[in-house]
């Protein structure tokens, strides 16, 4: 190896970052770039191991993102050289440098002024701030023109856009970017959800039928203790107007498992809502106490358990995935072919491609059976 590397861990803000990144450390050589996460205990693990990893193989190693920011003179030990996440570049377009993806993750904000008692993020990317809608725009306009058909925007808390507001970027890119075919978004707090964006998102179909909501959990009390702005009607409720709205648009969502506290009874609850918000992508997190945050100094849940509630949640998801998947079997639907032999319909189904399929092109593919998670994709 003579050039850079990049090893990223984390969210799509991250990987949008690394590409940046990618370009402005261009010219070292026989150096990795080690894109750092801390949303838990075993992402920090997970970033100290790669760069340990690296630095076996005799490379030189900077490491970035929020775990090497919180916790700087820890990876400073470990890494040749730090950026910080304050020091990324930020806004300028970037070339996609992704082995798997040919959709092109645009960060529109950044930070979060919220206080989730979990949640250690804000230590590292700080006070919520958003791009101008004409930043945004020019660099949409480019990887359009560029033949990227697919953009997702991303953010640390995507709904805090406040410029003026989400919805009225999303139609900015709509209106000013006609030649873009698809255009996703990344995580979502329902609680933010303006009135333009949700008619953007269950009405416009260059917006992808497919919603991530943050939700964290079913059960009201530990909402509460994580303080969090909505209650589990709350989430319920906007899936049903979504799905009245929209028909058929598939529903993500981040659940934690084991949160401080919670009761067999709070577990069930968060369990049923997996069939009563029909979740089919889902991201299930085993609680870890992060140093610094409140829920760290509460009453903390057996970590065996913890594991033993993550499993459960996470074979729950599957199995409401796996029945949803078997219901798209005959249909015909546009998919965006990736790097590595997969792609993605609209609802974010994830299809086999067959053979010879070039990446970053839509192609019309009919769904098959389903195998290993994925449906089979035949040509239409």
């Amino acid at each position: 190896m003579s050039g850079l590397s990049v090893v990223t861990l984390g969210c799509r803000l991250n990987h949008a970052e690394s590409a940046r990144l990618a370009v402005a450390l261009g010219g070292h050589r026989d150096t990795v770039l080690v894109n750092t996460c801390a949303v838990t205990a075993q992402a920090v693990r997970q970033s100290r191991r790669a760069i340990r990893h690296a630095r076996n193989r005799g490379m030189r190693v900077i490491a970035t993102g929020c775990a090497a920011t919180i916790d700087p003179k820890g990876f400073g030990a470990l890494a040749d050289e730090l950026i910080l996440n304050v020091d990324k570049p930020d806004g300028a377009t970037a070339p996609i440098h992704d082995r798997v993806h040919t959709r092109a993750f645009v960060p529109v904000q950044n930070g979060c002024d919220h206080s989730c008692t979990f949640c250690i993020i804000p230590q590292g990317r700080g006070p919520s701030r958003s791009r101008p809608v004409d930043d945004v725009i020019a660099e949409v306009a480019a990887l359009a023109e560029a033949g990227v058909a697919e953009v997702v925007l991303t953010g640390v808390d995507l709904t805090s856009y406040a410029s003026p507001n989400l919805g009225t970027l999303v139609e900015a890119i709509l209106t000013k970017v006609p030649a873009l075919h698809r255009l996703r978004l990344s995580s979502l707090d329902g609680v933010e959800i303006d009135p333009l964006l949700f008619e953007l998102i269950t009405g416009e179909q260059r917006v992808m039928p497919h919603v991530h909501l943050s939700l964290q959990s079913g059960d009201d009390l530990v909402l509460k203790r994580m303080k969090r702005r909505h209650l589990r009607g709350d989430a319920i409720a906007l899936v049903e107007r979504l799905k009245a709205a929209r028909p058929g648009i598939a529903i993500g969502a981040d659940i934690i498992a084991g949160f401080p506290t919670e009761s067999p009874e709070a577990h069930a609850r968060n369990l049923s809502l997996i069939e009563e918000c029909d979740i089919v992508h889902g991201h299930v997190f085993p609680y870890s106490p992060r140093p610094g945050t409140p829920a760290a100094r509460m009453p903390q849940v057996d970590p065996v358990m913890v594991r033993e509630r993550a499993a459960e949640l996470r074979s729950a998801v599957a199995a409401r995935r796996e029945r949803w998947l078997a219901t798209k079997a005959g249909a015909v639907e546009p998919v965006l072919a990736e790097q590595d032999g997969t792609g993605h319909a609209p609802d974010f189904a994830r299809f086999r491609l067959p053979a010879g399929t070039r990446p970053g092109s839509i192609v019309m593919l009919r769904a098959g059976g389903v195998c290993d998670d994925l449906l089979v994709g035949e040509a239409a």
